[in-house]
């Protein structure tokens, strides 16, 4: 099967080279026909999921489609399977492609999840619906897929490094500290060698008639301008809000049609989930009694949605020494290797277990599964006298996990702090199911890794 498909690959390659344009693309002479024509046509979806769908549905056909075709039930069978595995091969491709475009997000690590959650549903479906399907064509198709998109983006990311070229004037300079870029800084109004991915400019600044007419000139010549902003917010998944100058609130208002959906979908989820975590619960209930003396839950007022004040639940993981209301931000402060958390806290913290008993607070519509981190009522009110714009992530509900959690983990300083706004402004400026179910997937690995933990 690997051999065939590799025929495939090398016969198109092959069939495309003589098509390449005389423009250098990165590629290192010897290279063979088919890497080439890979790194040239990696951004391009229609030699991406075409290829990837003759080699992952219809070779399993082409092997598969002479045996029992007298049979009307085999055929039925092939024909479901190669259907199923159509619509989960184009599925999963477009989930990938459409996550690939928030920052930190290598596309290569969420081919195997992405497809094995495409390919569980066919399953599902084929289950719930008693219809006949081939385990063998299933298995094959997601093999073959799996080793093309892994063979595709790993050329691609070798070949498509990202370069932008910098118009000089304004901030445009502050990009530079940024390390996964190859800034092009400019000191004439002209481009010389291979075009870049994009340039990158203050369009805010006065940058005079030359540099303006060059910047025209680029954007007639098909190459994508972009103001500096832009480019940092994409690239670092964080908006910047130190001062009221730089920022439209309006930009960052939340798609509140997507709001009400998602605290739908949020009920929902909890209803379906809550029997099943029932009795997670009290093991770790029981597992909290025998560690160290107190309630098995902790309850803390924190601030929520909109400015509302309510009372978050949590598994107990610190030694209970009277009430559980902290009246002052250093008692609120979980610090590094703090002395109060208890044994089984610990794993509790690493596993993010703790944060299990939050599902209440969604019943109630209090939270989300996804938003910013609801602060303690005695921080937020610090982090109020101390940040421009604090109060504004409380536009949207917030969850149990987050874009900031799984990027940046816990805070426990203020410099932090204003680092985790920047995540949480974020999160609200691209409010969208991609970012949640992004979000979903980071989490995992946050839980396995025990990323952030305090």
């Amino acid at each position: 099967m690997v051999f065939f498909a590799g025929a495939v690959f090398l016969v198109l390659g092959v069939e495309m080279e003589g098509s390449l344009p005389k423009r250098r693309i990165g590629g290192r002479g010897g290279e063979s026909g088919i890497i080439r024509w890979i790194k040239h046509n990696s951004g391009r979806v229609r030699y991406q999921l075409g290829i990837g769908v003759v080699v992952s549905c219809v070779v399993p056909v082409m092997m598969r489609w002479d045996i029992g075709l007298a049979e009307k039930a085999a055929i039925a069978s092939q024909w479901n399977s190669f259907v199923a595995t159509v619509l989960a091969v184009v599925s999963a491709y477009f989930v990938v492609r459409r996550l690939k475009r928030y920052p930190g997000v290598a596309g290569m690590s969420f081919i195997l999840p992405t497809f094995t959650v495409t390919f569980a549903i066919a399953l599902f479906v084929f289950a719930f619906l008693r219809l006949d399907y081939s385990r063998l064509f299933l298995l094959v198709s997601f093999v073959n897929a799996q080793i093309w998109f892994h063979l595709v983006y790993l050329v691609s990311s070798r070949a498509n490094k990202l370069t932008f070229a910098v118009v000089p004037g304004g901030n445009a300079g502050r990009l530079a500290d940024i390390q996964s870029v190859d800034w092009w800084f400019l000191d004439k109004p002209a481009l010389e060698g291979e075009a870049p991915s994009g340039v990158a400019a203050d369009l805010r600044a006065d940058l005079g008639d030359k540099w303006e007419a060059f910047i025209a000139e680029i954007a007639i010549s098909g190459i994508p301008v972009y103001h500096y902003k832009q480019i940092r917010e994409t690239l670092t998944g964080q908006v910047q809000i130190e001062h009221l100058s730089e920022n439209n609130l309006g930009s960052l208002l939340p798609d509140f049609v997507y709001l009400r959906f998602k605290q739908s979908i949020d009920f929902v989820a909890a209803m379906l989930l809550f029997p099943v975590l029932l009795p997670i619960f009290v093991v770790i209930g029981i597992c909290i009694k025998l560690d160290s003396k107190g309630p098995v839950f902790f309850r803390q007022r924190r601030m929520g949605f909109r400015g509302t004040m309510f009372q978050v639940w949590k598994f107990r993981s610190m030694i209970h020494d009277g009430p559980t209301q902290p009246m002052n931000r250093a008692v609120a402060i979980t610090q590094t290797a703090d002395p109060r958390i208890t044994r089984f806290g610990a794993f509790l913290r690493r596993t993010r277990l703790d944060e299990l008993p939050q599902i209440f607070n969604i019943l109630r519509g209090e939270m989300s599964w996804i938003g910013p981190r609801p602060e303690a009522v005695s921080l937020s009110h610090w982090y109020e006298s101390e940040l421009p714009f604090y109060r504004y992530r409380q536009i949207v509900r917030p969850g149990i996990t987050g874009w900031a959690q799984v990027n940046q983990g816990h805070v426990a300083n203020v410099d932090d702090v204003r680092s985790k706004l920047h995540y949480d402004f974020y999160y609200i400026k691209n409010f969208s199911v991609w970012l949640d179910i992004l979000i979903v997937m980071r989490t995992i690995v946050t839980i396995l890794t025990g990323f952030g933990a305090q």
